[in-house]
């Protein structure tokens, strides 16, 4: 949950932002990240015996509901906040297990702050069990280029009447048949579509502790690459990473179906049922 400053509150002071929550965090992980350059640099603020918050002081007035309506609306200064969280949170997740949390987050101080994270040690234990010594995987499958011009195609032929007992030009009966035959081309077509995603996401799903499939990316996004039927992501255990490669690359083997797999990345998808 985003959590900006209403107009006015802690007016022209400091306020503190949350990045993520970590277990057994050394300090030194964050090295020398200007994190969001904010009023000091990024530092650790413990919450219990193991837990702790990685948390940066920044200008209240930078964060109210105002000015981060404006920010959403401008790519360029959302993307340069998105990157700089993204690269603390990357950092400490290299150490320690870690509970990103959303951008904008943010508390009117050290003890505010302890008091809400620290109410929610449960909640983030649970999640932190669940990813420690994992991280997320992406994988995408896309039929190749060729084979949807080559459905199209079939497509095409199909809803063209054969010479043979034609129906008279413009009678109802071929507009009919040609309706007829596109409809269940194209019907064939989502069914193998969906078919080929299943066996791939079947066999990721085999050496993934969780699994999620996410929404298919517009054909305009990936009509370049082909026609996208699977766009899934997965949490995988460190020590199954070498599977996972040997499976993409056995998936990858010459044919009219393309595997892209991407990773590793902090466990983002696998942590939602904590908010900050």
């Amino acid at each position: 949950m985003t959590r900006t400053l209403r107009s006015g509150s802690a007016s022209g002071g400091g306020a503190l932002y949350v990045f993520a929550v970590c277990r057994d965090l050394d300090p030194d992980s964050l090295g020398r990240s200007p994190g969001l350059t904010g009023e000091e640099p990024p530092r650790v603020l413990p919450l219990g015996a193991r837990l702790s918050a990685v948390v940066q002081t920044v200008r209240a007035d930078d964060f109210t509901d105002e000015v981060w309506q404006e920010r959403l609306a401008d790519q360029e200064e959302l993307g340069r906040y998105a990157r700089a969280h993204h690269s603390v949170v990357t950092a400490v997740a290299g150490s320690a297990p870690t509970v990103p949390l959303p951008m904008a987050t943010l508390y009117h101080g050290d003890g505010s702050a302890r008091a809400a994270l620290a109410s929610q040690a449960a909640r983030f234990d649970r999640a932190l069990d669940r990813v420690a010594h994992h991280a997320e995987w992406g994988v995408k499958v896309f039929l190749s280029p060729s084979m949807a011009r080559d459905h199209t195609s079939r497509e095409v032929a199909a809803a063209a009447p054969s010479d043979r007992a034609r129906p008279a030009v413009g009678s109802g009966l071929a507009y009919l048949n040609r309706r007829r035959n596109i409809q269940e081309n194209r019907q064939r077509r989502h069914v193998e579509a969906g078919l080929r995603a299943d066996a791939v996401d079947e066999a990721f799903r085999r050496v993934a502790a969780e699994a999620r499939r996410l929404r298919l990316h517009s054909a305009s996004a990936s009509e370049d690459q082909g026609v996208q039927v699977l766009n899934a992501t997965y949490l995988v255990a460190e020590a199954r990473s070498a599977e996972l490669h040997r499976l993409a690359e056995s998936l990858r083997e010459p044919g009219d179906v393309r595997v892209t797999l991407s990773g590793p990345w902090v466990p983002y998808s696998f942590v939602g049922e904590v908010e900050g």
